[in-house]
């Protein structure tokens, strides 16, 4: 991947709204456009150096079925076309290893990727069967039946938590110290005026339905649960005789991010500090047990850094997507990274998990934290259903600082 770059500052994230909240009435994609072409036009990019798009998307919408280039077309990149990509949690490092492989491999050298989902008001699908007795066909809640069983594992999502904490010894003590630990860090996110977030993220309009009437304006994160310790330790486990409390795992959420994706003389043609270099290092992804997807981003993690040529040791910052608290101690007992340095301003732990751009966020957020410690080598790593996970590494350089 050495041959693909992120231009510094081409990227961006809407703050993540809660689950049902107000932008809960949006077609994900209809908004993912609109805010792309605003951000994209702030930053006067030339659009004509586009020439390949990546959709992001896990959560059918009206009309999806057209994917990346109805996105592309509403964003007035007639000419772009390319995939749609859907794997869970995954989706955002899959959509910029797609990327990254064609700038590496000279079929595109500016590529567009657009990450977008809406938990919220998630499509309820009628699947026919006139085999069936009397024609009855299978009705899916696309969003909550999915959460509550995976098809080949047999388990819900929370199931896998508790699994791996069972396995780790992980207790309900121990999770939450990690949850309030990131609620501390996200704390840092929006000190002086949310500025670590200001260097990434821009607002979403908030419309009617229809996308016709402006009615306010989400500038910042929603549906943030306030923690403390006191809180935490009034929560009960939600399965009985289980570890994982509400607290203890993430909430569903709607919103979209973006990035650039291209060749090391076009990022830094179109970076807006050409002093910072963003390279893509490597990629991995694996799969673990059945029933215990929270270990699954070790795995990816390290064939990340191996096809990266690197090792832990290597690395200066992570960052995580963790459904649940355990995702992130056994990161730590398993590689010896520092839990506590982990996810510097937050994680989808805490600001919530609207699946596609989940991961695209947190990418964003470790190439800010390294630009801010002066560069250095990032991986982010996160877990998908099906006991999946996909990692992604990835370098900063700071020409003034030597």
């Amino acid at each position: 991947m050495a041959k693909a770059f992120i231009p510094y500052g081409i990227y961006w994230s809407t703050p993540f709204a809660k689950w049902q909240g107000s932008i809960a009435h949006l077609h994900s994609l209809k908004l993912a456009a609109n805010v792309g072409r605003t951000f994209l036009q702030s930053k006067k990019f030339p659009m004509e150096k586009v020439d390949l798009g990546v959709l992001g998307l896990t959560n059918p919408q009206p009309s999806s079925f057209y994917g990346l280039p109805w996105v592309t077309g509403m964003i007035g990149l007639e000419g772009v076309t390319g995939p749609t990509v859907q794997q869970a949690c995954a989706t955002s490092v899959r959509s910029l290893q797609m990327a990254a492989q064609e700038i590496a491999d000279g079929s595109a050298t500016c590529a567009l990727v657009v990450t977008a989902d809406r938990m919220s008001n998630g499509p309820v699908v009628y699947y026919p069967d006139g085999t069936a007795p009397g024609g009855q066909g299978i009705t899916e809640s696309w969003t909550l039946d999915n959460f509550n069983k995976d098809p080949h594992a047999k388990n819900a999502m929370i199931e896998t938590g508790e699994n791996v904490a069972k396995r780790f010894g992980i207790t309900t003590g121990q999770q939450h110290e990690v949850v309030l630990r990131r609620y501390e860090q996200y704390q840092q996110a929006l000190a002086s005026d949310r500025a670590f977030q200001r260097r990434y993220m821009v607002d979403a309009p908030i419309t009617d339905a229809g996308f016709r009437r402006q009615t306010g304006t989400l500038s910042a994160d929603e549906g943030i649960f306030h923690t403390t310790p006191e809180a935490l330790a009034k929560l009960k486990p939600v399965k009985p005789d289980g570890t994982v409390t509400f607290g203890g795992q993430t909430h569903p959420a709607d919103g979209n991010a973006g990035a650039i994706v291209t060749t090391r003389e076009r990022a830094q043609e179109f970076a807006t500090d050409r002093n910072i270099e963003v390279e893509l290092l490597g990629f991995g992804m694996a799969r673990v047990e059945k029933g215990f997807m929270p270990m699954a981003p070790v795995p990816a993690a390290r064939a990340a850094l191996k096809a990266a040529g690197l090792d832990i040791k290597d690395v200066s910052a992570v960052t995580t997507h963790n459904p649940f608290a355990v995702n992130d101690i056994v990161f730590n007992r398993e590689t010896g990274f520092p839990l506590e340095k982990m996810n510097a301003y937050g994680c989808s732990l805490i600001w919530g998990h609207p699946q596609g751009p989940t991961g695209m966020r947190s990418v964003i957020e470790l190439i800010e934290e390294l630009v801010l410690r002066g560069g250095g080598t990032g991986l982010f790593t996160g877990c998908a259903a099906g006991d999946s996970a996909m990692a992604l590494a990835l370098r900063v350089s700071d020409k003034r600082k030597g």
